[in-house]
């Protein structure tokens, strides 16, 4: 008799050989799994977009009054009006800016991230429950 690799080698010459595996079976499903789904590469994307244009919009206007005051002192001290020189108009800004940059942020979300968080959330119960119903 000679020994085959591919079939389990049983101790005991009495016992029956282990029953093969049962094959796994998928049920067809209409849809993809949730994590394999674009949904969630589009919320992704989405609320990276809402992040790069808030910190962009409080950042970058942080940044470019930090540079004209470094590079553009002359700027920076002219007067707008009497006694109200430019850097410290430009300075009292950042703070009407930051509350624009919130702004942007809670709309973007309201409008894009919110509703795409959302309908992934419900599609998630629903597979959920059809899982629970397939047990």
């Amino acid at each position: 008799m000679s020994y085959d690799p591919s079939q389990p080698y049983s101790t005991y010459p009495w016992q029956p050989p282990p029953a093969p595996p049962e094959p796994v079976t998928r049920h067809p499903g209409h849809r993809s799994p949730l994590g394999h789904h674009s949904d969630l590469r589009i919320l992704r994307s989405a609320y990276r977009w809402q992040r790069r244009i808030a910190t962009l919009t409080a950042l970058g206007y942080f940044t470019l009054f930090l540079v004209l005051s470094a590079y553009a002192p002359s700027f920076m001290a002219s007067s707008v009006t009497d006694g109200l020189p430019t850097g410290l108009l430009l300075a009292l800004l950042q703070l009407p800016v930051t509350w624009v940059a919130i702004a942007v942020y809670e709309h973007t979300a309201r409008r894009y991230v919110d509703p795409l968080a959302d309908r992934i959330r419900k599609q998630s119960e629903v597979d959920a429950r059809r899982g629970a119903d397939a047990r």
